[in-house]
């Protein structure tokens, strides 16, 4: 093997110039250079594929002896390692942030996801320059890198089509290539894709076949055997994360219908049978115990017996899903099979970036966005019942039962969001390398975490942790390399000290033994009050006897606990936990929050064309008074299409034109549609139209009057009963002129949505000088800068 010749711990590389004879005339035989060579890593590094399955339990996958079909997940770890104590954050951006990067996600600022971001550096979204994510270290020494999915570390004030970009894969991250979405979720669908940081529309329709999960999978591939016939001597970093298993849980019904009366029998036998066959295939040990179902979970046997049929069919949904989305991967992993580089390519199968989600209500959701705007009593049992069918298709948004995900978390108690606990923590993983793992089908018991990731791949790639990226001297990784495991099946573990915080559920873990407090229920997103955190109560569990925390030991080892307690306070002050903080609604709040927003004061000036503004790019007209003006221009044929609109099929608002008349639609949750039309239409000719809405106030979520105004005189009226006080959707966005995703209103679709006159501009305000009924062209500008 040659020696490396490259100084690596400095990112980029220096160049450095040989010196020696430089002749005059390129033709004299003394004249002599050395041949350019390709920057590459150490000789024998692997190439590396990191899958990482969103929302979903240790407990769902038939690897890890769940009920959802994954055989590629199976027949991997048949060729490699099952880790079966792997922990991550119990949140996705936490997770993903820490993964990356290798450090705890408090020290990356991804205390929590990025739109409850604060000003405190342990939650404010923003990775310090100096913990550079782990693509930029594998990129800046040779490796070709690609992003293929989600990525939910954009800090929200720099989502817009304006960035900045440091946080996006492509540009700061270290990916040269991404193709996917920048969110929490994804409609699978109809996606709001992104071609690096250039908005896409997704090649196909839903009536066309097409679903994001193939599509993703789709592009890996071809990068993949791009980069190995252009670039045949170069390692690929392959990071490829679907977006599901989140939901909405949207799969074609073939794959569900495949699980159709397997769940008949209830999240609690079910669950018994996971825990059943975790033992028969040893993925737990013998003597674990099944942890209780507690209070706040309802049995099956207490749900109604008219909802049951609509439960049942939310699981058999998310379990079509999960083996839908393990096809997937499965094709993924053969391209790389196919190109004859298996042999050498590390490759991590992460199933969950946190636990199962039981935020889905009680009773599962078929809009999950009725829960996050603390509106789900609007989905009453008969509601869920009638739309039984649609689950998991393009007209809906759902979300299964909380016994489900507790389900799916067997044998652990809790879900997504409890950091306290296993079932909010730990995730199956599965490691294969056959030219660096000798072991096939083994296990490792060694407690890991999601940070432990980036150092295992420096390790492998033979390369050090660089001490200076881009001009900025880097702190050390936090995590602990995984490799001493892989050959040694019985050696102790090196990651022995782990802190977790999540909104207040917190732990802490060291050499065996965990100390661990639930703070906050993860469903309840509105109302209820929370104890102090000194009032919490804190629970003990020994792991080196009690895999899934069964057996709480705080009356017989108080001080033990502690102990733990004080430790659990050193870490968090290391790693910028506090404050802890457990704030909900006013977190969603820029200004009470802490972090920056593009939008000030009460006005906002749009133009044609803008598109893809996600909701934190947009002034918000929520839970208030507001209008919106535009000047437009309607051509001979008459005005159709859309002035502007804000959401999509599953909550959102428009000012659109159909049948020359304006209309003003205001959606709420998809469930609920109000519609308020003027009634003349529009003649040829530049005009000002305007709808504007008279909120009711006394509270949230109210309703409000509609007036709408051709050059400031009155042409309809109408009412909306009731709107969104929080949030209209977590992936559609605002566009001016047409409309993307899915359609606010059923008068029209995205496809067909384009407005066919002329638009000169779009003003929304909400103060209460908005109100004027017709804004002066000459002054408007600069009427709306100042507002600004």
């Amino acid at each position: 093997m040659n020696p490396d010749r490259h100084a690596r711990t400095m990112l980029p590389i220096p160049d450095r110039s040989a010196p020696g004879l430089t002749t005059y005339d390129a033709k004299d035989p003394a004249t002599s250079y050395a041949p350019i060579e390709p920057l590459l890593p150490p000789e024998g590094a692997p190439n590396v594929l990191i899958v990482l399955i969103d929302d979903a339990g240790f407990g769902a996958s038939s690897a890890f002896g769940g009920p959802c079909h994954t055989p590629n997940a199976e027949k991997l770890a048949a060729g490699g390692l099952t880790y079966n104590r792997f922990h991550t954050t119990a949140l996705c951006a936490p997770t993903r942030a820490a993964m990356l990067s290798g450090r705890n996600h408090h020290s990356v600022g991804m205390g929590s996801i990025t739109e409850t971001a604060t000003s405190a550096p342990g939650n404010s979204s923003l990775r310090p320059n100096t913990k550079a994510p782990v693509a930029m270290t594998l990129k800046l020494n040779g490796y070709s890198t690609a992003q293929f999915g989600k990525c939910h570390e954009v800090p929200v004030w720099q989502s817009s089509p304006m960035g900045p970009f440091d946080a996006w894969p492509s540009a700061g991250g270290g990916f040269e290539t991404f193709y996917g979405f920048i969110g929490g979720e994804s409609n699978q669908w109809e996606p709001a894709l992104y071609d690096g940081t250039t908005p896409v529309e997704p090649p196909a329709t839903a009536e066309e076949g097409y679903h994001l999960t193939e599509d993703l999978a789709d592009r890996a591939v071809s990068w993949i055997r791009t980069q190995k016939a252009l670039m045949p001597e170069k390692p690929f970093f392959v990071y490829f994360a679907p977006g599901a298993t989140h939901a909405p849980h949207h799969v074609p019904p073939e794959w569900a219908d495949k699980y159709k009366g397997k769940f008949s029998e209830g999240w609690d036998a079910q669950r018994e049978r996971t825990f059943a066959q975790q033992k028969e295939l040893g993925v737990i040990p013998a003597d674990t115990e099944l942890t209780p179902r507690h209070a706040e979970i309802p049995a099956w046997d207490d749900m109604p017996a008219e909802l049951k049929p609509v439960l049942e069919r939310q699981m058999e949904v998310y379990a079509g899903f999960m083996e839908h989305t393990d096809h997937h991967v499965g094709r993924v992993i053969d391209a790389i099979d196919e190109l004859g580089v298996l042999e050498n390519t590390l490759i991590y199968y992460i199933i969950g970036d946190n636990g199962a989600s039981a935020e889905g209500t009680i009773n599962g959701a078929f809009n999950e966005m009725a829960n996050f705007n603390g509106m789900a009593a609007l989905e009453t049992p008969e509601f869920l019942t009638s739309k039984i069918d649609e689950l998991g298709s393009p007209t809906s948004y759902n979300h299964y039962a909380v016994g489900w995900a507790w389900a799916m978390n067997a044998p652990f108690q809790w879900t997504k969001q409890v950091a306290s606990h296993w079932g909010g923590t730990r995730n199956g993983t599965i490691v294969h390398w056959p030219a660096g793992i000798s072991e096939r089908g083994g296990q490792r018991t060694q407690f890991s975490h999601v940070i432990d990731v980036a150092p295992t791949i420096l390790e492998v790639a033979g390369l050090p942790e660089p001490t200076m990226v881009n001009g900025v001297l880097q702190s050390p990784m936090e995590g602990t390399s995984m490799v001493y495991s892989f050959n040694e099946p019985s050696t102790p573990e090196r990651h022995d000290l782990q802190y977790f915080e999540m909104f207040g559920n917190r732990g802490i873990y060291f050499q065996g033994l965990s100390a661990v407090t639930k703070h906050r229920t993860p469903w309840v997103m509105t109302g209820g009050a929370l104890a102090a955190f000194d009032d919490d109560v804190w629970e003990l569990y020994d792991g080196t006897v009690d895999f899934s925390q069964a057996r709480n030991l705080v009356a017989e080892q108080p001080e033990k606990l502690h102990e733990l307690q004080r430790l659990w306070l050193i870490e968090a002050v290391k790693y910028n936990v506090l404050p802890i903080d457990d704030r909900g609604a006013e977190r969603l709040n820029p200004e009470l929050a802490g972090r920056p927003t593009l939008i000030h004061g009460t006005s906002q000036l749009l133009f044609p064309g803008m598109g893809r503004l996600s909701e934190n790019s947009v002034i918000s007209i929520k839970n208030k008074s507001f209008s919106v003006t535009a000047e437009i221009d309607v051509p001979e044929r008459g005005a159709e299409g859309v002035i502007i609109a804000q959401g999509g099929r599953f909550g959102g608002w428009s000012l659109y034109f159909d049948g020359g008349k304006a209309t003003f639609v205001y959606n709420l949750l998809g469930i609920h549609q109000f519609t308020t039309s003027a009634e003349t239409v529009l003649a040829a000719g530049t005009h000002q139209v305007r709808a504007e809405f008279a909120y009711d106030g006394g509270g949230l979520a109210k309703g409000g009057d509609v007036t709408l105004y051709y050059d400031g005189a009155a042409v309809g009226q109408g009412r909306v009963g009731a709107t969104q006080p929080m949030i209209f959707s977590a992936d559609e966005t605002t566009d001016v002129g047409y409309e993307s995703g899915t359609p606010v209103s059923a008068d029209y679709t995205a496809q067909d949505s384009r407005f066919t006159g002329k638009i000169s501009w779009v003003q929304i305000d909400t103060g209460e000088d908005g109100h004027d009924h017709l804004i002066d062209p000459d002054e408007r500008l600069r009427i709306a800068m100042a507002r600004q």
